[in-house]
């Protein structure tokens, strides 16, 4: 009697552990179900203003904070060929014409030099574009989202480009000073303007490279919108998947 009440009871150990078990598996499974309902849930639908809102502006600070990190280090731009600085237009006749008698490092010194410049000012670009962004109204992030592709950088551009013009300007007066920049363009124009029958060439180099940093910085900004955009894998987080998603439909 006593081994039959032992084979019961463990008859009905094993049945309660299997039982046990099987719920588990089937609250697993229930809850597995619910929560790959929920993050799908989370990346679809119509984004709220507030979630249009935070998408762009995470999405922006992200862009400009690459493009501006980019050009910012040791040639940023020099080693880039899409901002890469040239000779100024007026002077590229001089660079030839010195280049046809031999001087060819002096021309690549000042070529080096502007390049360096701007990519010392650009380490200013970051701060500019988190404020413009971080002042960014709703309406402003609605009309970015649905608005053409280049559309964020067009914002930056109609809100920061004076801001940037007024802080690049004395950084790159002091860092073609730095780098001897306005040196080697003096001594450039000197040797073409001794040579006869040139008309004399007299650049303002800080407006110049002011200008083509600038220029370069949008280039920059104007890639990584367009990597948002157009490559899914660039958007990095269920709000940025949600709130581009939901533009796709719209644009498509």
């Amino acid at each position: 009697m006593k081994k039959i009440n032992i084979l019961s009871a463990s008859l009905a150990l094993i049945l309660f552990i299997n039982l046990k078990a099987d719920a588990q598996i089937k609250l697993s499974d229930i809850f597995k179900k619910v929560t790959e309902k929920q993050g799908t849930a989370s990346t679809t639908g119509t984004p709220s203003s507030f979630e249009i809102g935070q998408g762009i502006k995470e999405a922006l600070q992200i862009g400009v904070s690459a493009g501006a990190d980019r050009l910012s280090v040791k040639d940023g731009f020099l080693g880039n060929l899409a901002v890469k600085i040239l000779m100024p237009p007026e002077a590229q006749k001089v660079e030839r014409t010195l280049r046809g008698i031999g001087l060819n490092k002096l021309c690549d010194n000042v070529i080096v030099s502007l390049n360096r410049a701007a990519e010392d000012a650009a380490t200013e670009a970051k701060p500019i574009f988190i404020s413009a962004i971080k002042q960014m109204t709703l309406a402003d992030a609605s009309n970015i989202l649905l608005g053409n592709n280049d559309a964020a950088t067009a914002y930056f551009k109609r809100v920061t480009t004076a801001q940037l013009l007024q802080k690049f300007s004395p950084i790159v007066t002091t860092s073609l000073s730095k780098v001897n920049a306005t040196k080697y363009y003096s001594d450039l124009t000197t040797q073409y303007n001794r040579l006869p029958l040139v008309k004399p060439v007299n650049t303002n180099l800080t407006e110049y490279v002011t200008q083509k940093a600038i220029d370069g910085l949008f280039i920059e900004v104007a890639k990584e919108e367009l990597k948002i955009r157009g490559n899914i894998n660039s958007r990095s987080t269920t709000l940025l998947q949600k709130v581009f998603g939901y533009a796709d439909k719209k644009k498509g």
